[in-house]
Order: structure tokens, then sequence, then C-alpha cells
């Protein structure tokens, strides 16, 4: 009884911690970007990828979510931010028709409904 009052304490905290929220929905997968601040009130953001495995068929099918999480720094945000966005650039150079074709098949969907832009940027103030 005791483990599941603190199971229960430890995601009202870690609930309590996000500071500001963003999901995307993206096929199978959902991508979380969560604002978060530390004991010492410095943010950090949250990257959590989860994605929805089925195991088993029918009735004894079982539904599972894997989540992998990165945590980013404020020292290394910009780091981040350079290197995605180059990452980025490079697969839209190499492959334009087929990130086009994946794009107009399976659309990324933003929770907050914001439009998409055609090129990717994050903007990140602390």
């Amino acid at each position: 009884m005791e483990e599941q009052k603190k199971r229960h304490s430890d995601v009202e905290k870690s609930e309590k911690d996000i500071v500001y929220s963003q999901a995307i929905k993206a096929g199978k997968r959902i991508y979380y970007l969560d604002v978060k601040m530390n004991r010492k009130e410095e943010l950090f953001l949250a990257i959590t990828e989860s994605k929805k495995v089925i195991m088993g068929e029918g009735e004894e099918a079982q539904i599972n979510f894997e989540k992998h999480k990165i945590f980013l720094y404020k020292e290394d945000l910009e780091k981040f931010q350079k290197g995605l966005d180059q990452a980025i650039n490079y697969i839209r150079q190499r492959q334009p028709a087929a990130t086009q074709q994946e794009a107009d098949a399976e659309p990324l969907e933003n929770i907050d409904e914001a439009p998409l832009e055609e090129e990717i940027k994050i903007d990140i103030d602390f």
C-alpha cells in the first residue's frame, strides 16, 4: 500500500514539474515535448517518443507502449538545434521526393493545431 502511494506521488510530482507540453501525433508514434523545471528552478526539455506495440493476435493481443526519452539541458539546446537542422536539411537534400511522399501519405498532426511550416525550426528561450 505504501509503495502504491509513493508511485502515485512520484507521478504527480513529475506532472507538476512540467511547465509546458506539446504532443505531436505521427502515425503509430506520439512525440511529447515537455519543458520541465528541476529543483533548482532550471528549465530543460524532455523529448519522449511513445510507440504503440501490439503483441499477440485476436482477443489475446496485448497493447503496450515503448517509450524512449531524451533530456536536453539549457547549455546543449543551441548545439542540438544546429545539429537537428543540419540532419533535416541533409535528408531533404538527399531524398526530397521521398520525404514529400511520406508527408502526403501520413501527415503529422499537432495537437495544438499550430500550422506546420515547410522548415522545422526550434526556438527555445530561457
